[in-house]
């Protein structure tokens, strides 16, 4: 696609307020694809003014009429869908089949499903003499990661619609031309004016203006929990609602009566896919010391038939490849054993880094604790089920985890994790479930009617 050189506004593509403009680079070559606006402080000033007048109007269209509108949504992104993947392949490096079925396929489905939910939520209820109204919370500031660029908008973007909330979204800056591409398909659905607005833009300018503005009503926000934090601790100041989907240190446990090959195969492509940049990427892998020796190797061998440039796409950015990379060397050092992988240049071109697998990691070592965001994967010992479960929930993150094991001993062991969501035996991804972290990992769901709560707010008339 061509870079638009402008924001969308009000309906309308209007140059941005100043001349600065942001660099779009394919990580898998290096090379430059295209120029945004640098938005400033004056740009996100003008997005929340047109979503606050375009609010009231937008608020008060009846549930069927959001609905039809989402559903053209969804229609016009599905006629891009060859598009999106394409151009998710070239600002992210996502391999072509992970960026069709994924980048492009799931926020498709999730759009339509948030047409359905607009149509059938129970936005009035009667409680006793009462009569209760879930109504839109207002203006949204939606401020998303590169690692998901089409999904994580609309996974904030439709629910936020569907409530009768209006949106100004900040995306990444590594990754605004899918961001773009959306607002091109929120033009063609028919959304009234001013209520979708994209500003593209560096996030201590653009996505601190937006968080700090007094215009917006909530924040959502996915990211990492540092800047999590700094935004929480803005909106507290401000009495103002958050919605924060932040890191996560996945643990993959493998229990003893667990398919041992499976469960290593299974959760290797899990912390493996879009190159193991995932919040929720399953980078721990916790085996019973009687089978840790066999797990190690057979993943030492599966991990191998994942080839950089081919199955694994690039780190986003130089930036986040020297992080990744810094992280490998800082397993070594702590005496974590490589076994597979390392800080080598797998490709003479292109931020990549090898899958890499570490053995003989201890709970307290820094890969063990600290999300990396990058194809690197730790395999731990666990002596016993407590040992495993301590092992599991000791970060102060509580995003995601899997595990594997007799069908009535896996759900008892992950009714006692403290993660938000936990997939037993393979269990498949499913895009109407919540989705959402403990601890340190956030505040808040997205997806299906629990994303759809998120931008609502209740009144009671009592009869």
């Amino acid at each position: 696609m061509k870079a638009h050189d402008a924001m969308y506004i009000g309906g309308a593509w209007r140059p941005a307020a100043g001349t600065d403009t942001i660099a779009v680079v394919n990580p898998a070559d290096e090379q430059v694809i295209g120029h945004v606006p640098a938005g400033t402080a004056e740009d996100v000033d003008a997005a929340v003014s047109a979503a606050r007048a375009a609010f009231p109007a937008w608020a008060a269209t009846p549930p069927a009429e959001r609905a039809a509108r989402l559903t053209a949504l969804r229609d016009a992104l599905a006629a891009r869908q060859d598009e999106i993947a394409e151009t998710v392949t070239a600002e992210l490096g996502a391999p072509p089949p992970l960026a069709t079925a994924v980048h492009a396929g799931l926020p498709i489905f999730v759009t339509g499903s948030y047409a359905e939910l607009a149509a059938t939520y129970a936005f009035e209820e009667k409680v006793g003499n009462s009569t209760v109204y879930a109504e839109p919370v207002g203006v949204v500031g939606a401020i998303t990661p590169w690692n998901y660029p089409l999904h994580q908008v609309v996974a904030k973007v439709a629910p936020a619609l569907a409530a009768g909330c209006t949106v100004v979204l900040k995306p990444a800056e590594d990754t605004p031309l899918t961001a773009q591409l959306f607002a091109e398909a929120v033009h063609e659905s028919g959304l009234p004016a001013g209520v979708f607005n994209l500003v593209t833009g560096l996030g201590p300018v653009a996505g601190q203006a937006l968080a700090e503005h007094d215009g917006v009503d909530l924040v959502s926000f996915t990211g990492s929990t540092a800047v999590g934090k700094r935004i929480g601790a803005l909106a507290g100041g401000a009495v103002k609602r958050v919605a924060l989907e932040l890191g996560g240190k996945s643990a993959n446990v493998i229990l003893p009566s667990a398919d041992l090959a499976k469960a290593v195969d299974t959760g290797l492509a899990n912390a493996l896919s879009n190159a193991g940049q995932r919040c929720s990427a399953l980078t721990r892998v916790l085996v019973h010391t009687d089978q840790y020796d066999e797990a190690v190797a057979h993943a030492a061998e599966t991990i191998a038939t994942y080839t950089p440039g081919d199955r694994i796409g690039p780190m986003v950015n130089a930036v986040q490849r020297e992080r990744v990379r810094g992280y490998i060397d800082k397993g070594v050092e702590e005496g974590a054993r490589l076994v597979v992988g390392g800080t080598e240049a797998p490709l003479p071109q292109g931020y990549y880094v090898t899958p890499t697998l570490f053995a003989d990691v201890t709970p307290e070592m820094t890969i063990a604790q600290e999300e990396i965001f990058g194809p690197v994967v730790a395999f731990l010992r666990y002596e016993d089920e407590e040992d495993a479960l301590r092992i599991a929930n000791g970060t102060v993150y509580g995003l995601a985890g899997a595990v594997w094991g007799e069908p009535d001993e896996a759900v008892a062991f992950a009714r006692r994790m403290e993660a938000g969501q936990v997939d037993i035996n393979g269990g498949r991804f499913n895009p109407l479930a919540p989705f959402g972290g403990y601890k340190q990992s956030g505040i808040g769901r997205e997806l299906g009617a629990h994303g759809l709560a998120e931008f609502l707010q209740t009144k009671s008339l009592q009869f």
